[in-house]
Order: structure tokens, then sequence, then C-alpha cells
């Protein structure tokens, strides 16, 4: 975890710093999971029409690789876009 996240709880204990630290890494790992479990279900959804084979055909492989593009893209900026708000930076928009 990065220092910078912590750097509020500097005056707390030892103990404290270890368990608020612990607590930020499992809310960020559901967070990614979360995160991951939308995107299969979106893309999934959009993307797949029919059952008739196990593997997916071209059509369905190349709308999931786009809609899981679109997704990241979409998830980093909505990311950068919190950070530059949250650190009161101007942004271009």
């Amino acid at each position: 975890m990065e220092k910078s996240m912590l750097g509020d709880l500097d005056a707390l204990p030892e103990a404290d710093k270890i368990r608020m630290a612990a607590m930020i890494d499992q809310l960020q790992v559901r967070d990614s999971l979360r995160m991951y479990n939308s995107l299969v279900e979106r893309c999934f959804t959009d993307c797949v029409d029919n059952f008739k084979r196990k593997t997916l055909d071209k059509q369905e492989e190349t709308c999931v690789r786009r809609c899981a593009e679109k997704f990241l893209k979409h998830s980093m900026r909505v990311g950068l876009r919190f950070a530059e708000l949250n650190q009161g930076a101007p942004t271009p928009d």
C-alpha cells in the first residue's frame, strides 16, 4: 500500500495503522472483484447470444474484447478524474 494513503493516520498507534492498512487492502480487493464481476456480467449479457457451441464465435469474441476494453478505459478515466478532484487539481473539462 502506498504511504500517501496512510498519511493522515500517522498519529495512530502502530497496531491501529496495521489494522487500517489491512482494512483498506481488503476494500481494494473487494472493489476489484466487484468491478471484474460487473465487467464479466455486462459483456457476457451484451455479446453472447446463443449457447450452440462451447466457444465464442468470432463476432462474440470481438464484441467481448471491445466491451472489456471500453469498460476498463472508462473505469481508468473515472479513477483518474476522481483522483484529480480529490487533489483539487484543475481539470480540462
